[in-house]
């Protein structure tokens, strides 16, 4: 199991159509085996079973609410950028938890990620979408229902490994033979294939990469002309699909490197390409 904590966004419309692998829909219903787990406090303010009716947009809009809600709440570096995604990926070989599982996983994330705090009831709103194969979403808001920010906890690249590690015990789920990039956890000298590995990893890299760095910078031209006079908002979403397809490109070049190090000597499958996304919709 390997998670991910790609880069914080001012919307939740990109991480939800990045962790379905589709368009964020006005139409679409997700159920509770696409939405496996969510913010404990949201049953507080719904009536029974409401959640299993609400949209894909209308999820987005529920975690997108807190930055209309505390236009002024701001992170430690003074930016809104509040919505974290956490993305969770099982080995490729490893069996297909059921919704009871991956809910639970979900949970655990939630909780070392600081996302949930057992007691808080003025927490951060999340959602887990487990709409990929192998894959898990957690998707929150760090602006509080309170209006203060949640700050991350202190080494939570470590705190989240550490936690896959125990998760996977739980649950028996397999435990990657190597991390890719780093030396095999061994200790032996990397053979060609965690070489390799190793490069893509560099490529893919959500915090210092090449291919993050372009992203980021498309993402937030694709804003800036969101915003501009005379442009329209279709230079904004032409620019935000091809950000979204080169995050695609990272994804499954990080998928080839895990397949590399997990199984050395054999060919990775090919990757899926999945429907583009586009942003967009509301909730009542």
């Amino acid at each position: 199991m390997i998670s991910r904590l790609n880069e914080p966004s001012g919307t939740p419309h990109g991480p939800l159509g990045e962790a379905l692998g589709r368009v964020v829909s006005a139409e679409e219903v997700l159920t509770k085996d696409t939405v496996v787990a969510y913010w404990p406090a949201l049953d507080a303010y719904l009536l029974d079973g409401e959640t299993s009716a609400w949209t894909a947009a209308q999820w987005a809009e529920h975690l997108e609410d807190p930055l209309l809600e505390h236009p002024f709440a701001a992170g430690p570096a003074g930016d809104r950028r509040a919505v974290v995604h956490l993305s969770v990926r099982l080995h490729p070989d490893d069996r297909r938890p059921n919704g009871a599982e991956w809910s639970e996983i979900a949970h655990r994330f939630a909780r070392a990620a600081g996302f949930e705090n057992p007691g808080d009831t003025a927490g951060c709103r999340w959602i887990a979408i487990q709409a990929q194969p192998g894959r898990l979403d957690v998707i929150a808001n760090l602006i509080r229902l309170d209006g203060a920010w949640q700050n991350l906890p202190t080494g939570l690249l470590k705190r989240l490994a550490a936690e896959a590690r125990r998760i996977e015990q739980d649950l028996r789920l397999i435990a990657p033979a190597a991390v890719p990039g780093r030396r095999c956890l061994t200790g032996s000298v990397p053979d060609a294939s965690s070489q390799l590995a190793g490069v893509l990893a560099q490529l893919t890299d959500e915090r210092s990469g090449p291919l993050a760095a372009v992203r980021g910078l498309i993402e937030r031209t694709a804003h800036r002309a969101a915003l501009q006079p005379g442009t329209g908002p279709d230079i904004g979403h032409r620019l935000e699909l091809i950000a979204h397809r080169l995050h695609r490109i990272q994804q499954d070049l990080d998928a080839t490197a895990t397949r590399l190090t997990a199984r050395p000597g054999r060919v990775p499958a090919a990757p899926v390409v999945p429907a583009a996304r586009a942003s967009g919709g509301h909730s009542p």
